[in-house]
């Protein structure tokens, strides 16, 4: 979708179809840190090219921002059985691929129709970080340190952001997008991820760049009002369970809801299923 962007010093975004999917370079002195690989072995292989083409130091480490298939599914180009780089997750990344990616993949084994856009899954070999992250971590590239965040469940319970301390750059993954409305895909967890934001809030300044997880760098002001969009999904949520409706009759209450209302369904569905269930909520 067009050549690589420095949004902060040593710190550059690259926008890649399908799906926007935003891959970040950040250089330090003695090789590259990419975050996220990909959906695909063969797109994984597009993206060293690339690096490669237009940084002159090796790819050192890799971080993932969370284990959807978008963001996951090139790891094994990079991991013991590819460069055999650190690649860097969230420690619930390795369940969460036995738990739906792997359910997935093999379904669209059977069937690749099951999957829009033509993916290609077939030499797919689910490839978990070989460092999981457990807690705040400081990533030391050379003469720069990278914090990896990992949070309390939003999105999904793998997301973890990453803070260039030298750039005031964060790496946010799906936790916040640009391109189109957030996701509430496999493992999400609607009723705590705008309290995920708001926290994440109180460390980030005016003048801090954001990259979310799909489309272009965004400031804080807009994650302050996507925080608020998905508050207003998540109350309603709530709304909706303490008065016994079910997802249809909530949506169709109102008309004014953030995001298409074929998305807010799925959080509603999940909602208030982990309402039912207090602790598959966290």
């Amino acid at each position: 979708m067009g050549d690589w962007t420095e949004v902060a010093d040593g710190v550059h975004h690259k926008r890649y179809n399908p799906l926007d999917v935003s891959i970040v370079v950040i250089e330090g002195e003695f090789g590259v840190l990419a975050v996220d690989t990909r959906s695909s072995p063969r797109e994984a292989d597009e993206l060293i090219a690339d690096i490669s083409a237009r940084f002159d130091k090796p790819i050192r480490w890799v971080v993932n921002t969370h284990a959807h298939y978008d963001h996951t599914f090139g790891n094994q180009r990079f991991g013991p059985f590819g460069l055999d780089v650190e690649v860097y997750g969230h420690r619930n990344i390795r369940r969460h691929f036995a738990q739906f990616e792997a359910p997935r993949l093999a379904a669209a084994r059977r069937d690749p129709s099951r999957e829009p856009g033509g993916q290609d899954w077939s030499e797919v070999t689910l490839t978990p970080p070989t460092h999981e992250v457990a807690e705040r971590t400081t990533l030391n590239i050379g003469d720069r340190k990278v914090d990896l965040i990992p949070l309390r469940p939003g999105h999904t319970d793998t997301d973890l952001v990453l803070l260039v301390r030298d750039a005031n750059t964060w790496v946010l993954g799906d936790i916040i997008e640009e391109s189109g409305p957030p996701m509430y895909g496999s493992g999400s967890f609607p009723l705590g991820w705008p309290g995920v934001l708001e926290q994440l809030l109180e460390q980030m300044r005016p003048g801090d760049r954001m990259i979310p997880g799909h489309g272009q760098v965004v400031d804080r002001s807009f994650v302050v009002r996507q925080t608020a969009q998905l508050k207003l999904v998540a109350d309603g949520i709530r709304d909706a369970h303490a008065r016994g409706l079910s997802p249809d009759e909530a949506l169709w209450e109102r008309d004014d809801w953030p995001f298409p209302v074929d998305g807010v369904f799925w959080a509603f569905d999940r909602g208030l299923r982990q309402l039912d269930a207090p602790t598959e909520a966290r």
